[in-house]
């Protein structure tokens, strides 16, 4: 019987959260493929390994006898492929074409063309699942208050970036330097919290919600900048989208004007994170040329300007507070 190891994870990873939505985000696809994947391993292994009804999941016993040996497999898998990847390599991941990790890659690149990066895509959540299995060395995404608490030790991280939110009009709107949060409807390219594929920007825009008392637009997520560029063309309304600078400046560039929140100033907070082992020199260069190029374009310090700047209040990001502290308004 060959075994495919992408439906052992599937299963390992609804075993470790009995409950298939929050299996799906985790694994970045839909609810239904992910039932469907576990349908498919359950036929090749001939027999159930979970019950489940509307409310509950829970592992038969068969399930119990197949995990240990499934999560063996994985790790034998990742240590086959750490022996088979060039020792000098860095394995990387990047979120859709948001710049951050791209810029510090570029910045290794050129610092040490000698080493190879091995790039994927791979959201935020999955980059730490990535990291934490030893299929990735470095992760540059953003870690929320869950994940940190859900995996409290075996790897650290630190801030690396505040990325300032831009609201980006309609093709046609006049240019200026602010625009409110209200005048307009406000959509966002993100999967809401009921659509099976919520992640890490999804949890970001939910505490942004809350605390300014907004009712946004979830557009679900298209992913590359081209999307959602077809998309804002194609709008026929008035709105606002709230955008990350990295594809806010890419709007800009063709015409369609970007503007600072006027009451309220949101930052992400990105990070980058790595295991908590002896590194390779490989991986340390990398972490060391992040920080270089975080300290070269002031990521850690926003700029400042009138609104107050935000970021979720359980952010457990190191120094943030301490950071924003010195962008109050002037």
């Amino acid at each position: 019987m060959d075994l495919d190891l992408r439906l052992l994870r599937y299963f390992v990873t609804v075993a470790e959260e009995l409950h298939f939505g929050r299996a799906a985000a985790r694994l970045y696809i839909s609810q239904p493929a992910l039932s469907k994947q576990i349908r498919k391993l359950e036929d090749q292994l001939g027999g159930r390994l979970l019950e489940r009804d509307s409310r509950h999941v829970t592992l038969t016993a068969r399930g119990h006898r197949v995990l240990p040996d499934a999560r063996d497999m994985i790790a034998l898998a990742t240590r086959i492929s750490e022996q088979t990847t060039e020792s000098g390599a860095v394995r990387i991941a990047h979120i859709f074409e948001l710049q951050t990790s791209r810029i510090v890659a570029d910045a290794f690149a050129a610092a040490y063309p000698d080493v190879q990066l091995i790039e994927r895509s791979l959201d935020s959540l999955r980059q730490l699942d990535a990291l934490l299995d030893k299929r990735l060395d470095v992760a540059v995404l953003r870690v929320t208050a869950p994940m940190a608490a859900r995996y409290p030790t075996g790897w650290r991280f630190h801030r690396l970036r505040l990325e300032p939110m831009y609201l980006v009009g309609r093709p046609g709107d006049p240019p200026k330097a602010t625009a409110s949060l209200f005048e307009r409807p406000v959509e966002v390219f993100a999967d809401s919290p009921a659509s099976g594929l919520y992640n890490a920007h999804g949890d970001y825009l939910t505490a942004f919600e809350r605390h300014t008392g907004m009712s946004m637009r979830w557009l679900g997520n298209p992913g590359t900048f081209g999307h959602c560029l077809a998309a804002v063309h194609r709008a026929t309304d008035a709105a606002y989208v709230l955008e990350f600078e990295s594809y806010a400046a890419r709007y800009g560039d063709v015409g369609i004007p970007m503007h600072h929140p006027a009451e309220l100033q949101p930052y992400y907070p990105w990070c980058i994170a790595w295991r908590d082992e002896p590194l390779s020199p490989a991986v340390t260069n990398f972490l060391r040329i992040a920080e270089h190029t975080a300290r070269q374009h002031n990521w850690h310090l926003p700029p400042h300007h009138s609104a107050l700047p935000w970021v979720p209040p359980d952010d457990p990001t190191d120094s943030t507070q301490a950071a924003l502290s010195t962008s109050s308004p002037r």
